[in-house]
C-alpha cells in the first residue's frame, strides 16, 4: 500500500485572505489595543501625543504578524528576552559566602548507628542456630 506522504507542513495555511491566523490574531489584537489606547488617550490628550502610544502599539502588532529574525518568528525574539531579563541569573564570578550549617547531632547518630547495627535476642538465635554455632560449641 502507498501513502501519500505530506509535504510543506510547517507552511501554515492562509485562512483570512493573505493572512495565517496568528498573523489574523496579531492584527486584530494590535488594531483593538490601539483603538482603546486611542479612546482612552484622546479624551484629555491632543491628537499628536494619543498618536504617539498608539503607534507603538500598532508597530510590535505588524513586527508580531510578519517579522521574522534568522526565520523565526518575532514572538520567539519577545519569548526569549523576557526570559533573559525576568528569569534567574547565574553568575559564576560573583562568590556568595553562605554560612554552612552543620547539625552536630545528625552527624554523631549517623556515626553511631553506622558502627552498632541493632539485633534483637530473637535474631541473634536465628543467625547462630543458622550457622550451627550453638551445635557446635555443644559438641566439644
Amino acid at each position: 500500500m502507498q501513502f501519500r506522504v505530506p509535504q510543506f507542513i510547517e507552511v501554515e495555511d492562509k485562512i483570512f485572505g493573505p493572512f495565517t491566523f496568528k498573523q489574523f490574531v496579531y492584527l486584530a489584537g494590535g488594531a483593538g489595543m490601539a483603538f482603546v489606547v486611542y479612546k482612552i488617550l484622546d479624551a484629555f490628550l491632543p491628537l499628536v501625543i494619543t498618536l504617539f502610544f498608539v503607534i507603538p502599539v500598532i508597530a510590535l502588532a505588524f513586527a508580531l504578524a510578519f517579522y521574522k529574525i534568522n526565520e523565526k518568528p518575532f514572538i520567539n525574539s519577545v519569548e526569549a528576552a523576557f526570559r533573559y531579563y525576568f528569569g534567574e541569573k547565574l553568575y559564576i564570578w560573583k562568590k556568595e559566602n553562605r554560612p554552612m550549617e552543620i547539625t552536630k547531632k545528625a552527624t554523631k547518630e549517623s556515626s553511631e548507628n553506622s558502627l552498632v547495627p541493632k539485633l534483637s535476642d530473637s535474631k541473634l538465635k536465628d543467625l547462630s542456630w543458622g550457622l550451627d554455632v550453638l551445635n557446635t560449641s555443644k559438641e566439644e
